[in-house]
């Protein structure tokens, strides 16, 4: 092997070849890499760059590269950053060197022999594994029958199998609350949901994503996959995929990569329905503590101390997961279009509670065949396979580990769990099964990600029914000092393992080459139930009947004990319209009700061309819509809505309101999309984070997953799938525990029949209109328990506001679906967090213009109470022409429609609230909201950039200037988006691995009148 040095100003590079580089060849590299050849045999400095064992991500793309150059000898090249005095790097996959040169990548360390455990209960707080007492003793039964020692990739694979991530245990479990047994588990519960209203699910709980029953779409893709082939259109049926995944416990240790592949690996649990899916858009939320940063104004702070937090502060984790999730959307090609934010610390009764293991929530919707919405069944003799990247020393016990509070576990094994990402590498397994998903006749039996547990998880999912023997020497190694246990339990991300026929295998390294995506045949199911990994040697480190790793392990019962307490009430003490302003400006100044321009301005929201309805709207383009929306095709308007909801301070108090109100918010976002059915064409997921066997919390876990199942089953809406994560505690050091807030994330799903007629939350100027108010609750009171209000005083609050009518939701509900359908509506926005005052201020931030708010009661207190209460409700605006249409629509479904304002002409804002009256510039109101933004925007990039988009905010308003003729239809410009005739002239789409945004290109020629190959 020859080692060649390059460098530049900031870099430095190694180039590892099979013999010399010629002249020209060399040329080609520091082309490759915008960097010269050094004269030098070595460099030294400080360097920091792959530790010498991992093949990086980046070495593997860059020397893909060099092969297409035509540089065939290139064996390994690797990036070296020259990082100064104070370097900072990842421990887990990066090192620093002094001097690199010819020896620097030289290994010389051996695997780690195949250890047989005696004590399995060592072992088990050894490798972090959270056996309980129960599981410890059902393997040494299952040693002892087996008559000899397990392996430790055995006891570790059967940790994975089984750890709370994977199985869980506490939701499947029997609860005993206050010494009375509970008639359902909570994932009965749950379940009782989609049997009640089974309405329009193709699959539910039996896969990691469900399926609800789409339109007919035309799909747009290639006539053959295995070469450069002309599009087409087909008509299919389709189904509706739906997945939401937390990635907490990453996340809080390493922002960036644990957000980046809870992001992807979401992506794969859709990939993987059925037998292949296809991801269209995806969603995000960050809870975290509250990031404390000084600059600016002080509105509004904690008044809580920092804790010497564990790995990182929240400012980190926000800025750097939201960098994280963004980043492997924009890679990977899904756009981000709609999410949420929620910072909280507080006092309660019960303790204190913070988000300092934070949250991270990736999820999505998408779309498959209907008749691939099904796994199929293997049988003895089908293939193995694996697509995807080399395994690597990364994501070690991340399923077990998860499974635990955060620092339960030695700080190594928690450092060892975290993944790295490589989303273009996704982007080229995702091109694969894209192929075959698109097919007429899909080869694919069964397919499932690689996520927690890696290849010993996702085998032992796709044989569980038949077993199988895989070839240890087939899997692709990244780093070849790798023991076996590592290589079959790592994490390392991008990999799908599918099952197919041995006759089809030719058929899938044709489009796997055609994608350069690697693709290795590493098994065969045998029908013998047995799960075996074994090398050419015969050793073989995992050989198990399948039944142990998944059979009788012992059932969780959860003792639980209720504790009552009484939280204060909050005081609301507002005696002026200049202290309803100050409090108004308190408000916006939290991260969860400012704007969240910083989150927005980083992340595509237009990738794939199927996006209808992002954050951003109005003349200053500005995050405002809480619905998402993606057209299903590119030939119609038909689509997919999908939004977020949550309540966790509320749930503080109350959880069985917390729960309601995570339901209601998510549905009074999806709202303002015209549904294929109205409220019951809706599905939800629910995600559960939860400090799981802490005082109380378990008992408040149950109460606020019957709400859920009570609530839906009386809406008439399902929740076919969702997620837990029950570790929801940060054990420090010095022995202080942190609670997070009891917390459930709805993500909603419904077909949309119009994609165009979606309703955007900015206030239309220059149209005379009124603003309506709409109370979906049923409650006439107006608690403020839970508020941002309550919040912004430091305050918890006693009474909350909840839903007191199921029948009157609904009514309310289906009259604005009606609404809108009738387009009486012109800008509509949900009344949540900071109340109806925040969500009218919204609007007109949106929209640039003035508003005359109109709201009075019997005194002050019940005054500021309306304003900042967030019980579920919208805000319409609706054109004077068409008032009395939309009141007679809400008052035969017996519900309000309260007028409480106009739209005014003077770029003010105006509250005209007895005592409580105050007139403030837009501009001003605006500047206070957007602070909190700019703020965290300054952290991510250059000061100053982040200094002239503040500046800038209000100036630069978005106009387009359009022909008086002109219509927006196709057909004026004689475009056909359903042609079938062969077109004017041809188009050839030159993409290149891993790259997106060639699908919406290709459509565009062809519905030019290009045939496109």
């Amino acid at each position: 092997m020859t080692t060649h040095l390059f460098e530049n100003d900031s870099n430095a590079f190694i180039v590892q070849t099979e013999g010399a580089l010629s002249d020209a060849e060399t040329a080609k590299v520091e082309w490759m890499l915008k960097a010269n050849k050094a004269d030098a045999e070595k460099l030294s400095g400080s360097f920091v760059g792959a530790r010498r064992e991992m093949v990086s991500p980046w070495s593997t793309n860059a020397t893909d590269i060099a092969w297409n150059l035509g540089v065939t000898g290139v064996r390994r090249i690797e990036r070296f950053e020259k990082a100064g005095n104070k370097p900072t790097f990842d421990k887990m996959t990066e090192m620093h060197y002094s001097q690199l040169d010819s020896s620097t990548l030289v290994i010389d360390a051996e695997p780690a022999p195949v250890r047989h455990i005696e004590n399995i209960s060592d072992f088990n707080a050894e490798a972090g594994l959270a056996l309980s007492q129960e599981e410890v003793a059902y393997l040494e039964q299952q040693s002892a029958d087996l008559g000899r020692k397990l392996t430790d990739a055995e006891v570790f694979a059967f940790g994975q199998i089984n750890s709370e991530h994977c199985r869980h245990k506490i939701f499947n479990g029997t609860f005993v609350i206050d010494g009375e047994e509970m008639d359902a588990s909570l994932f009965a519960l749950i379940k009782k949901t989609s049997k009640h209203s089974p309405n329009n699910i193709v699959s539910a709980y039996s896969d990691n994503v469900a399926f609800l029953k789409g339109p007919e779409v035309l799909q747009f893709a290639p006539k053959d996959d295995q070469g450069p082939s002309e599009f087409g259109l087909r008509r299919i049926e389709s189904v509706i995929s739906l997945k939401a995944e937390t990635h907490n416990f990453p996340t809080t240790v390493e922002p960036f990569n644990g957000a980046s592949t809870g992001s992807g690996g979401e992506i794969r649990d859709r990939m993987a329905g059925g037998i292949g899916s296809l991801p269209l858009v995806g969603t995000a939320v960050y809870m975290t503590s509250y990031p404390r940063i000084e600059e600016g104004s002080d509105h509004w702070k904690p008044s809580y101390s920092p804790r010497k937090w564990k790995y990182q502060t929240p400012e980190e984790i926000l800025i750097k997961a939201s960098n994280g999730a963004s980043d492997f959307g924009n890679k990977f090609g899904q756009p981000l279009i709609t999410g949420s934010l929620l910072t909280y610390e507080g006092e309660s009764k019960r303790g204190f509670y913070a988000y300092d293991r934070c949250i991270m929530l990736a999820g999505g919707v998408g779309y498959a065949n209907l008749e691939h919405a099904h796994k199929s069944k293997a049988k003895p003799g089908d293939k193995l396979v694996v697509l995807g990247g080399d395994n690597y020393r990364i994501g070690l016990g991340g399923g077990s580990v998860s499974s635990v509070d955060t620092g339960d576990v030695a700080r190594e094994l928690e450092l060892s769990a975290i993944q790295r990402a490589n989303p273009e590498m996704q982007k080229r397994v995702y091109n694969v099964i894209r192929a075959l998903a698109e097919r007429s006749s899909n080869p694919i039996s069964l397919i499932h990600d690689h996520g927690a547990g890696g290849h010993i998880n996702c085998f032992s999912e796709l044989l569980e029914e038949n077993g199988g023997r895989i070839d240890l020497s087939a899997l692709p190694v990244g780093d070849k000092t790798l023991s076996a246990l590592e290589l079959i339990a790592n994490e390392s991300q991008e990999r799908m393992g599918l099952i197919v026929s041995a006759a089809d295998v030719e058929l899938l390294q044709k489009i796997a080459e055609r994608e350069r995506a690697p693709l290795y045949v590493v098994g065969e199911v045998t029908g013998d139930g047995q799960l075996v990994f074994a090398s050419p040697s015969g050793e073989a480190p995992v050989d198990v009947p399948l039944e142990t790793l998944f059979g009788s392990t012992p059932h969780t019962r959860i003792e639980a004990t209720s504790i009552s307490v009484e939280e204060d009430e909050v005081v609301c003490d507002l005696n002026s319209g200049d202290q309803l302003a100050e409090a108004l400006e308190k408000v916006l100044s939290l991260e969860g009700v400012a704007c969240k321009d910083w989150l927005t301005n980083k992340v595509d929201r237009s990738v794939s061309g199927y996006v209808a309805l992002q954050q951003c709207c109005g003349p200053l383009h500005i995050p405002l819509n809480d619905v998402g929306v993606a057209a299903l095709d590119y030939s119609s308007c038909k689509g997919i809505a999908t939004a977020i909801g949550h309540a966790p301070v509320v749930g503080l108090i109350d959880e069985r309101a917390g729960a309601v109100l995570s339901i209601a918010e998510s549905l009074t976002n999806t709202v303002f999309a015209p549904l294929d059915g109205g409220l019951k064409s809706i599905s939800l997921s629910a995600n559960w984070m939860w400090p799981a066997k802490q005082e109380g919390e378990d008992a408040r876990l149950y109460r606020a997953v019957q709400a859920v199942s009570d609530f839906c089953c009386q809406l008439g809406i399902p929740v076919p799938t969702g997620k837990d994560s029950l570790s929801m505690t940060m054990k420090y050091g010095d022995g202080s525990e942190v609670r997070a807030p009891g917390t459930v994330v709805i993500s909603s799903s419904a077909p949309v029949t119009d994609v165009r007629r979606v309703v955007t939350a900015d206030l239309k100027a220059d149209i005379k209109s009124t603003l309506i108010y709409a109370n979906f609750s049923g409650m006439h009171e107006y608690p403020l328990g839970g508020s941002a209000f309550a919040q912004s005083q430091a305050m918890l609050g006693r009474n909350v506001p909840n839903v007191k009518s199921v029948e009157h939701f609904a009514a309310a509900f289906n009259a604005l679906q009606k609404c809108i359908a009738g387009d009486l509506v012109l800008a509509g926005h949900d009344v949540s967090a900071g109340g109806l005052i925040t969500a009218i201020c919204e609007m007109a931030f949106a929209g640039d213009c003035g508003v005359e708010i109109d709201v009075a009661t019997n005194n002050a207190s019940d005054t500021a109470a309306m304003l900042f209460c967030e019980k579920p409700g919208v805000v319409l605006q609706v054109a004077e022409e068409n008032r009395a249409a939309l009141e007679k629509i809400f008052k035969d479904s017996g519900v309000e429609a309260l007028a409480i304002g106009s739209v005014a002409d003077d770029n003010m804002i105006t509250c005209n609230a007895g005592d409580l009256s105050f007139r403030r510039p837009v501009s001003s109101l605006r500047s206070v909201w957007f602070e909190p933004s700019w703020k965290l925007d300054r952290r991510q990039t250059k000061p100053e950039l982040a200094d002239q988009r503040r500046d800038s905010l209000g100036a630069h308003p978005l106009e387009y200037s359009f022909p008086h003729d002109f219509t927006g239809a196709a057909a004026d410009f004689g475009l056909d988006l359903v042609r079938t005739k062969p077109g004017r002239a041809k188009a050839a789409i030159i993409r290149e691995k891993g790259t997106n945004g060639d699908r919406e290109m290709a459509f565009a020629m062809y519905s030019a009148g290009f045939d496109v190959q």
